[in-house]
């Protein structure tokens, strides 16, 4: 079996895909939390031969505060990623924000790099000026980001939209993106009793397994970055406690599955 522990005296979570904060209490409260942002880009097809993007940063405001993430993503063509193909999407930015809200996400691009190719030919992307605080991706919902849930933004840029001919031969670049988000990850807590039990909290999937242990003052746990499933939760205390395991625990994307509270007998 494959054996992944983190030991957290006050919550800290090790999940399977990313370290995070995880919240600390029942009520999931998105004051108290940290959330994972990956954020990707795909492609709603225009008739280009290329459309080599240079990608600065993605600005993500959230209680009124604009968080920064700077691309991971050299200069790329966004063509080559369609939902549906070997390539469905590129990463492009990721990080931590506070849990919450999302009201705005702007798309931000250097002012150099921006290509077109059409017929062969490449020429400059040319910008509209004023536009360096970068362009707002079209929002159906504000996505609502919670603690210990890793989240996936993704930024579907209408290529056919976001060129503009001049008439001249030449093309103006104004990107029209329109946002999605999903949860690719779920949460499992509750609280361990008694205290003296000190007990490690494993999640187990097969064969991997994810741990963590319960906080020491209030028993309480939370393991996060988990896909959707069902799971084995077991508690392994410490000696003069006995081995619990409770079985089919289900984990939705975006959940969090709070067990309530186990006692564990001597």
């Amino acid at each position: 079996m494959k054996l992944r522990i983190a030991y957290a005296g006050f919550a800290l979570l090790f999940t399977t895909f990313i370290f995070l904060n995880g919240c600390k209490d029942d009520n999931n409260d998105t004051a108290k939390g940290t959330t994972k942002v990956e954020v990707r880009m795909t492609d709603a097809p225009g008739n280009f031969d290329k459309i080599n993007l240079s990608v600065k940063e993605i600005v993500l405001v959230s209680g009124g505060k604009p968080y920064t993430f700077a691309s991971s993503a050299s200069i790329f063509n966004i063509l080559d990623f369609r939902i549906g193909s070997s390539r469905p999407d590129i990463l492009v930015a990721s990080g931590e924000m506070p849990s919450g809200e999302i009201s705005e996400i702007r798309l931000v691009l250097n002012e150099t790099g921006n290509t077109i190719v059409v017929g062969g030919v490449q020429q400059s992307l040319t910008t509209p000026s004023g536009q360096s605080s970068g362009w707002k991706v079209k929002l159906k919902a504000n996505p609502s980001l919670e603690p210990g849930v890793t989240y996936s933004l993704l930024l579907d840029f209408d290529a056919a939209k976001s060129i503009v001919s001049t008439g001249n031969g030449k093309y103006l670049l104004k990107p029209v993106v329109r946002g999605l988000t999903a949860a690719t990850s779920g949460l499992i807590s509750g609280t361990v009793l008694p205290l003296l039990s000190h007990p490690e909290v494993l999640v187990i999937a097969g064969t991997d397994t994810v741990g963590t242990v319960a906080d020491p003052l209030s028993g309480k746990f939370t393991v996060g970055g988990l896909a959707a499933g069902n799971y084995s939760v077991k508690f392994v205390p410490v000696t003069g406690y006995k081995d619990s395991t409770v079985t089919n625990v289900a984990v939705a994307l975006g959940q969090n599955n709070n067990m309530g509270t186990i006692v564990l007998k001597q």
